[in-house]
């Protein structure tokens, strides 16, 4: 079928031609239109439920919001977790679905069931479903400075708020614009006790004549002068003093109770759950752009800044917009760099070629496949929706060297027909359709096989497709680009590289022992070879010595899920004992950004305390999250990396009651988006008691803080949290004709504070709040203190009705799929992560009891790594088994087809004392550059065994049978066709150095990729000029060797 295709071919060259022009236009358009990022989009499906209770304590939120959500969200269909946060009012629920269901659908079937169950939820509690997007999503941030000293942070807020938030949220692709810091402003009324029991009013009362004083209406439309005049009647509060003008009753003596008279009306600040701080020089307002899930990062960005730089000129003046995070820069790097590799691999790849064929134009068939190939997987890559970023061009960047493998052979091959046909023909001029029927039979003797050698090689890949979850999503773009790039270089093969060379390889085509290279390399493996055929059993020997032998760099190898990735940007996490004030927060905030603003490289630091106003940010106050961003590389010290720069920062930073966790921003989301770890390890302990958990935890964290590699663990406290409990004594209550209601509403509103509406300021609204004085609420005697007014008029104290103490509780809770669960944060440095954590969960073992009804998981990056390595010991055996097929199908010899498969595990030799050479560990990365040079391995002995088959079956064509015509079939298979070998294994070589060698972003995965396939290199090819022709040997006379060894003796 393959030789009819390639006779095809050349019989309709034009059309192949005119197709070629189409394809290539098509490309170009493509390559232009295609989406850029960093990274895969890595996050789940998922979708938030935020429910806003205001003024409720984690338990209580616990209770009666969260753990309804999340038991009613486990029957969701296609739900593969329900995670659960419940803070001080506010509950999260992310709803985690399986990788193959649609967003919107998710969205909507929650939705659905979010209707259920409002129901059971409490009254004043707001549920919404969050937005499109993820923590992955935050793509840009910035913040508000204003140079003047004109404006404070409240002002700079409701800037923030109410003009850059909604014109920002216009641009396309933007799922959300977060508010971070700074005060909100609040209409506080402040109520005296005394003055409400003297004139009989109660809060209820208060509240409900603000509401009324609050509102404007219309009357319709009355018709004056043949024109319709619409009536509105205003009522919108404005002042203070329309506050305080609000009737609340009038007295029999018919005296108006103005609110003015029983309360203090002022602005205020509202209660803050999140703090924002720039360069250690004081709080900032911030802003968070979220992108919508799936969309183009880069074009987002660009058109985000576009339009800041616009509002720029509508700001007051000396406000300024200072971008404190911009992952723009990270993608353009990491595109550029892996863009300059291709560009470079191309140049390395077609001077290979013209070296080694000493023929410009037979050079030009063959590199002209490179950007074909390219712009063929391009276009397969945007009707699959896979963008432009490392791994979707690490794919192709890896591909390019084994790319131009068949236009190589087959070139090569055809040289040798014409050489021949010259010799044949001496004086003679070949043109015309002979000259065609010529080519298309050196294309046919090879083509095939070389088809289903690169079918092989894309078929290797088969394990990568088959990966789930992170680990699937970060590597298949890498695996289909790559695979794209060798379908279409296998199409390229059998179709336009045989009309190509119909037309550029003509003129003078210079015989290959006049290549000095080529004369060289055959001199070097002439005798190289013989000595191999003398002693084919030693050869083999030796082989299986050096392999036994890899075994030992092999068990020296550490394991982790991938390498560091440099982002350029760092993010430093460290996590407070709970129950901080809002207040200290914003003190320690202030002083590690001073800390870290003062080492040279750093060029702006952005903290954060506590959560942005977003679904996407559940931290709680005691959580910090401080964006680091550094200077360009040329202005680092001399020698400085990042990670001397992590430990620099680390030493440097060092405040008590802090545990220091230093993480790449985007990797760090996708981790706890994915398992709710913000630290390279996390353990998960779930049960049904929070007081057992928290022992547990705590027993873990002293238990792995010993384990070599571990440079910080820490257990998140779940009762450090201080509460005070009011306990009503409901007989005490009931004598006074007061329900356990009443007494609450009282403490909900008079020590809590209650939003009792909204004031409409132009577009903007601030929310007005009841509550009592500060001073009656400071201290437990004055809230034991604090009066209540029965609804006879009856005054009391809460002493009398409720027991007041300080006691212990959760700062917040977390659950997994409805139970609660605890984490310890757990950092590794300086060691694999895999040795880490079976050391670690060794000594938990050893050191921690498990009472009934509790459990321990391990998540976090070793969550990836265990599910990535279970899944490829499964796959990796099956695939071995279709590459076999597939080579039974090529050769038609089952023995040959063993051979192959036999003869491969030798080629991983070098790859394997490389990596340990270089000190990296074996990270999922590693593997799939140790496939790919299976793949490669594969190809190399398809090549030689192809030609050692073609060199014996024209003897036995011939008749000859004996031990010297196969001796004579080998040398001739292997030494006189040593160029296009050489050629391939240089080609693939050259396309792999640039990465390996190569540093900037997207350097750290790639490199643990190329490591395996530039290590394999020098085994694989030895494996195919040596082991191959060994193991033919004895397979083609067994029992002969030794009458062969002296035959040889004799001749050389």
């Amino acid at each position: 079928m393959i030789s009819r295709l390639i006779h095809w071919s050349i019989a309709n060259r034009i059309l192949v031609l005119i197709a070629t022009l189409i394809v290539s236009a098509w490309g170009v358009l493509t390559l232009m239109r295609t989406p850029l990022d960093a990274l895969p989009d890595l996050s789940d499906t998922q979708v938030i439920i935020r429910t806003s209770w205001p003024g409720q304590a984690p338990q209580i939120v616990e209770n009666q919001i969260t753990y309804p959500l999340t038991t009613t969200m486990l029957s969701v269909p296609g739900t593969k977790a329900v995670r659960g946060f419940s803070l001080f009012g506010d509950s999260f629920v992310y709803v985690l679905f399986d990788d193959n269901v649609d967003l919107y659908w998710a969205r909507s079937r929650v939705l659905e069931y979010l209707n259920q169950v409002q129901s059971r939820l409490p009254a004043t509690a707001r549920s919404s479903i969050g937005p499109d997007a993820s923590g992955v999503g935050w793509i840009y941030q910035y913040a508000l400075v204003d140079r003047s000293g004109r404006q404070d942070i409240a002002q700079l807020r409701a800037l923030q708020d109410w003009f850059l938030r909604f014109e920002l949220k216009t641009v396309a692709d933007v799922a959300e614009v977060a508010s971070i810091g700074g005060m909100v402003k609040q209409y506080q009324i402040v109520l005296d006790p005394d003055k409400l029991a003297a004139y009989r009013i109660s809060q209820d009362m208060v509240s409900a004549a603000v509401g009324r004083a609050n509102q404007e209406t219309g009357g319709s439309v009355i018709e004056l002068g043949e024109a319709e005049y619409a009536v509105r009647a205003s009522g919108y509060l404005k002042s203070l003093d329309d506050f305080r003008a609000i009737p609340i009753r009038t007295t029999a003596a018919g005296i108006s109770v103005r609110l003015g008279d029983v309360a203090n009306v002022q602005v205020g600040p509202e209660m803050r759950r999140g703090i924002g701080e720039l360069n250690g020089e004081g709080e900032a307002v911030g802003g968070v752009i979220v992108m919508r899930t799936g969309k183009n990062a880069l074009a987002t960005i660009q058109a985000v800044k576009t339009k800041l730089a616009e509002l720029q000129r509508s700001l007051p003046t000396g406000v300024e917009i200072v971008p404190v995070y911009d992952r723009s820069g990270l993608i353009t790097r990491a595109v550029d760099n892996l863009q300059t590799k291709l560009v470079e691999e191309f140049i390395v790849v077609g001077l290979v070629c013209l070296v080694f064929l000493f023929h410009l134009r037979s050079a030009l068939v063959a590199i002209v496949t490179l950007p074909l190939g390219v712009l063929m997987a391009f276009i397969v890559m945007q009707y699959q929706g896979i963008n432009a970023n490392i791994m979707s061009l690490g794919g192709i960047a890896i591909a390019i060297g084994a790319m131009v493998d068949a236009a190589i052979v087959m070139i090569e091959n055809a040289h040798k027909h014409l050489e021949r046909w010259e010799h044949d023909n001496p004086g003679l001029a070949l043109s015309g359709e002979r000259r065609w029927q010529l080519i298309a039979e050196s294309a046919a003797e090879v083509g095939p096989a070389l088809f289903f050698s690169l079918l092989v090689i894309t078929l290797s890949f088969i394990p990568v497709f088959t990966l789930e979850a992170q680990e699937g999503r970060l590597f298949s773009p890498l695996a289909y680009t790559k695979t794209y790039a060798m379908a279409a270089s296998a199409g390229l093969a059998v179709t336009l590289i045989p009309v190509l060379m119909g037309y550029l390889i003509r003129g003078r085509i210079p015989s290959e022992t006049q290549n000095p290279i080529n004369r060289a390399l055959i001199a070097i493996y002439r005798p190289l070879l013989d000595g191999v055929l003398r002693r084919p059993k030693l050869t083999l020997a030796c082989s299986v010595i050096l392999l036994v032998l890899s075994l030992w760099p092999l068990q020296r190898l550490g394991s982790e899920f991938l390498p560091p990735l440099d982002e350029g940007d760092l993010l430093y996490m460290p996590t407070a004992l709970p129950g901080l004030s809002a207040a200290k927060a914003s003190e320690l905030l202030q002083q590690t950004d001073r800390l870290i603003k003062t080492v040279p490289e750093v060029l702006s630091v952005y903290g954060k305390a506590g959560r942005a106003d977003t679904a996407t940010d559940p931290a709680p106050m005691e959580m910090f999250e401080t964006t680091i961003q550094f200077k360009p590389r040329e202005q680092w010290r001399s020698g400085m990396t990042l990670d001397k720069l992590v430990d620099e920062l680390d030493r440097t930073v060092r405040v008590p009651g802090l545990s220091n966790i230093w993480v790449p921003p985007i990797r760090n989301r996708i981790d706890m988006l994915a398992t709710g770890i913000k630290s390279p390890v996390g353990v998960k302990v779930a049960g049904p008691d929070l007081a057992t958990i928290d022992g547990l935890t705590r027993q873990i964290e002293q238990a792995v803080k010993p384990v070599k590699g571990v440079s910080s663990a820490l257990s998140e406290r779940l009762t450090g949290g201080r509460y005070i409990d009011v306990d009503i004594n409901r007989h005490a209550a009931a004598r006074y004709g007061l329900n356990i209601a009443d007494i609450q509403e009282i403490i909900e509103g008079s020590l809590g504070g209650t939003e009792i509406g909204k004031t409409v300021e132009g577009l903007q609204r601030f929310s007005i709040n009841l509550r009592y004085p500060r001073e009656m609420r400071d201290s437990l005697p004055r809230l034991r203190a604090l009066p209540i007014v029965t609804p006879a008029g009856q005054r009391l104290l809460l002493s009398d009705v409720a027991d007041i103490r300080i006691s212990d509780g959760p700062p917040m809770l977390r659950s997994e799929n409805s139970r609660l669960a605890g984490f310890v944060y757990v950092d590794v440095r300086g060691r694999d992560l895999r040795g880490t954590v079976l050391d670690m969960q060794k000594a938990v073992a050893d050191q921690v009891q498990l009472p009934p009804g509790y459990s321990v998981s391990w998540s976090g990056q070793f969550e990836f790594l265990e599910r990535a390595t279970a899944k490829l010991k499964v796959v990796i055996p099956f695939t071995l088994l279709i590459i076999f097929v597939l080579l039974y199908i090529t050769f038609r010899h089952i023995g040959d087809a063993l051979l192959i498969m036999g003869t491969l595990p030798f080629a991983l030799i070098g790859g394997i004392w490389l990596l340990w050479a270089l000190g990296h560990n074996v990270s999922v990365a590693s593997v799939i550059g140790f496939i790919a040079l299976a793949g490669v391995a594969a190809e190399f002995g398809v090549i030689m065994l192809l030609y050692l088959r073609q060199s014996w079956e024209t003897r036995l064509a011939q008749g000859r049978t004996d031990e010297g015509a196969l001796l004579e079939a080998i040398r001739e298979g292997a030494v006189l066709r040593v160029r296009p070998k050489a050629m391939t294994v240089a080609t693939i070589v050259a396309g792999l150095l640039p990465i390996f060698w190569g540093g900037g972003t997207g350097s750290e995965v790639m490199q643990r990729i190329a490591a395996p396939m530039v290590g394999g290199m020098i085994s694989a090819p030895l494996l195919s000029l040596f082991v191959v022709p060994a193991v033919f040997l004895l397979m083609r006379k067994p029992g002969k060797t030794q009458a062969m060894e002296t035959h040889l003796l004799e001749t050389t």
